[in-house]
Formats: structure tokens, C-alpha cells, sequence
């Protein structure tokens, strides 16, 4: 392809990727939480925290989100009259997607078990137990997302969960037969701050979650950054990002394909192309530019808008594109060079790895098995994503059956105690004494 790329029309090309040098890549992304949001969906979450399932419908009602008298609850017997509607081979895909997810989720499960060993004069361990109710939250903007339902009901459960709710705004036919597959105990017809705050509150047959998950708007983000600390939340989550490590190996089809993936998502999404060969990124950006033009509207807007926002940078050397990477610590990362999984290992910051060219990003999004909710705007420096690790407490215990073998604690608790100016502590410790 780029051996028959004449220089002449190289130089006459107009590039719609922006270019920029190492030097001029942003730190970060901006803050998660837009201030008008989180205005709007303050006085949302105060009122439903205020009048509970009142202030609810009136806010539904108000969004369209149901009629006067209209439950906004789906039970699961709906769940499942919904999955009893669909095509056999529109159940078969939420089955088969389904099954892959939970067979990854049961393995990070597996990882982590309760364990103890010896203290002095005793024993000492940890139990690891999930939350006892989860909210998960799947967009119903401009695309439905029943895959963002099953990614996280169905770690919440295979997590051990005993309570899991979705909530959804408008939800299809195929959202709800998603929460029958994940085996949701029930669904919100509800969206934005309202239904984050229901969660959080426990309106309606839904129990007050302890943990809330999802990605959603600037809305659904606000109003988890206010519930917080009355339950847990996942992250606060940015428009989606992708970032792409390509050297002349790579398919420049495949990979503006895969630029283009993430920039349908959202007029805010950055798709980032990091290349090792100049002619690449050339050959990239035609191909972009070819299946823009391809894309079905909204799609072709959206991405267009996208792909304005993102950038590709030319580096010198494979380290030179991983520290790129590392700085920007995108969402979903891939490596389209030689020994991708080599290069892949030593990265350090991202949310979800894709090695190579067939472990395409969409599938990951699509239910290979690892889970799709990954932390955005550089926050994958210190976080991971969406896991059954999420919905866990680790608790640990001890017991201390032979006091004086355990002596030398307790010395040096009171002597340390002192050191802190906690009498009251040293105190405590001293009834220890044998």
C-alpha cells in the first residue's frame, strides 16, 4: 500500500489527523467532573435524598423517561419476557457473550481467597466478601449499551454479590434481555443523576446499593461524585479513549478502523495514533479519512468530531512510544508493532491491553471475557478497571491464644502508644500484661 504512495500527493494531502511533537502531548486530560453538571445534579440527588420516590417520578416524568403512572421498574419476570422475545440468534450472542465474561470474571475471583497465618501467640487472616447490594448503571444515550449491563452485573455476581440492579434509560428489548442474562434482580427505566441517586437512596423495590458502577454521561459521573462516600463508586469516568502504538509492520486500515471504534462513541473521545514511521501515519490517515466518509450518519459526525480532538505523534524509538503511552495512560491501548507482546509488557500505564493486530479493542468491548469499564482522563496511573475486585472487601481478623508468648507485642504497643501521646492506648495495652 504505501510503496505505491507517490511523494507528490503525500505533500498535497490533506491531513485530518492533527500532528503533534512528543513535547506538545497534554499531560492529561480535563477534570471528570464538568461544574454545570455537578451543579444540575446536585439539586437532583438533594431532592431525591429529600422526598425519595416522589421527587424520582417527578424527575422521570419531567426527562421523558416514563408517563404519569408509569412504573419505572422492571421485574424479572420483564427481564426474562423480554430475552423470550428476541430471535434465537439474538439470544444466542447474549448467551455466548454472557458465558465469556462470567468465565473470566470466576477466574479474577479465584485469584484472591481468604488466607491466615501465624502472629505472635495467635493467628491472624483476612476474609475476602463482596458488598451485599450492587447498582450498575449502562448508558441509553445515543447508543443503547446491553453489553455495558452484562460487563457489570455479571462481575457483580460472579463477585458474590446477592443484590445487583441495573438502571438504564429507555431501555430496548435487548437491555433488558442483557439483565436477565447477567441475572440482574431487577431494572430502572431511569438515567442520568436520578438514576445514581435512586441507587444510592434505595427507592422504590430497589435496595440502597453499596457500590455503584457504569460508565455514563456528565451527569451519571456528577452525581457519583456526589454519592460517594454514602456508597462506593467505581470511577469517575471521561470520554473513552484509545491510543495505538503502530510501526510499518502495521495495517493502517486495521488501525484507523480502530481509531474510528472509539470515535463513534462520543464528539469528546480521543482517538491517538503513536508511530514509529512516518509513512504509517500518512497511509493511517488516508484510510481514516476513506471510512469517515463510509460511516453512516450520526456516526460520520460524531467520529468526525472526535477524531478532530485526537492527534498522532511520529517517535524515534520503540522506548520513545511506550514513555508516550506511559504519560497519556490511555483507556484502551494497543500495539500494532513486531513482538507486540513484548512491547505490550512493558508498558506501564492503561486501562485495557490489546496485543496485536487481531485482539482488536471491539472485541474486549464485546465480550471476549476482561471487562470493558476502564478508567479514563490518565487515571489508570494508580487505578484498573471494572473487576470482581471491585465488588470485594478484604476483612482481616486476629486472635491471640497463648498471651505470653505474645508479650513482646504487647511491650512494644505500650511503648509506642506513649511515643503518639495515646495514654489511653498504652492503658489498654497494660491489661494485656501477664
Amino acid at each position: 500500500y504505501r510503496t505505491h504512495w507517490h511523494p507528490s500527493i503525500q505533500d498535497a494531502m490533506v491531513k485530518i489527523l492533527k500532528r503533534i511533537t512528543v513535547e506538545e502531548i497534554p499531560a492529561d486530560c480535563s477534570e471528570p467532573v464538568d461544574p454545570k453538571a455537578l451543579e444540575q445534579a446536585r439539586g437532583i440527588v438533594d431532592s431525591i435524598k429529600d422526598k425519595g420516590e416522589t421527587a424520582l417520578i417527578e424527575w422521570a416524568v419531567k426527562f421523558g423517561e416514563i408517563k404519569e403512572g408509569e412504573s419505572y421498574v422492571c421485574t424479572k419476570d420483564e427481564l426474562k419476557a423480554a430475552y423470550d422475545t428476541l430471535s434465537a440468534e439474538q439470544q444466542g450472542v447474549l448467551d455466548r457473550v454472557g458465558e465469556r465474561i462470567r468465565k473470566f470474571a470466576k477466574s479474577q475471583r479465584e485469584s484472591i481467597q481468604d488466607t491466615e497465618t501465624d502472629i505472635p501467640g495467635g493467628r491472624a487472616g483476612q476474609t475476602v466478601a463482596a458488598v451485599e447490594c450492587a447498582g450498575c448503571y449502562a448508558p441509553g444515550g445515543r447508543y443503547p449499551l446491553p453489553s455495558s449491563v452484562m460487563m457489570t452485573a455479571i462481575t457483580a455476581r460472579e463477585a458474590g454479590v446477592p443484590n445487583v440492579w441495573v438502571s438504564s434509560p429507555h431501555p430496548d428489548q435487548v437491555t433488558k434481555a442483557a439483565a436477565f442474562v447477567a441475572k440482574a434482580d431487577g431494572m430502572l427505566k431511569l438515567g442520568g443523576a436520578q438514576a445514581i441517586a435512586a441507587m444510592a437512596q434505595g427507592v422504590g423495590g430497589c435496595p440502597a446499593a453499596n457500590i455503584i458502577v457504569g460508565p455514563g454521561n456528565q451527569w451519571v459521573t456528577a452525581a457519583k461524585s456526589l454519592v460517594q462516600g454514602k456508597c462506593a463508586i467505581d470511577m469517575l469516568a471521561g470520554p473513552s479513549e484509545v491510543l495505538v502504538i503502530a510501526d510499518a509492520s502495521a495495517d493502517p486500515a486495521t488501525v484507523a478502523a480502530d481509531l474510528l471504534a472509539q470515535a463513534e462513541h462520543d464528539v469528546e473521545a480521543r482517538p491517538i495514533l503513536v508511530c514509529l514511521d512516518e509513512g504509517t501515519i500518512d497511509a493511517v490517515d488516508v484510510e481514516v479519512q476513506k471510512q469517515l466518509a463510509e460511516l453512516p450518519s450520526p456516526n460520520k459526525e460524531t467520529a468526525t468530531a472526535a477524531v478532530s480532538k485526537g492527534f498522532a505523534v511520529l517517535t524515534k524509538t520503540v522506548e520513545e512510544a511506550i514513555t508516550v503511552s506511559d504519560t497519556i495512560a490511555p483507556e484502551h491501548l494497543e500495539i500494532m508493532t513486531k513482538d507486540a507482546m513484548e512491547v505490550g509488557m512493558r508498558c506501564k500505564h492503561y486501562g485495557g491491553l490489546f496485543v496485536g493486530r487481531f485482539a482488536a479493542e471491539v472485541l474486549g468491548d464485546y465480550g471476549c471475557g476482561p471487562n470493558h469499564v476502564l478508567p479514563t482522563a490518565g487515571t489508570a496511573r494508580y487505578t484498573g478497571g471494572l473487576s470482581v475486585h471491585t465488588f470485594l472487601r478484604v476483612r482481616t481478623w486476629m486472635r491471640v491464644d497463648k498471651p505470653a508468648d505474645n508479650q513482646q507485642v504487647v511491650e512494644d504497643a505500650i511503648a509506642l502508644a506513649r511515643m503518639e501521646g495515646l495514654e489511653g492506648h498504652a492503658r489498654a495495652a497494660e491489661m494485656r500484661r501477664q
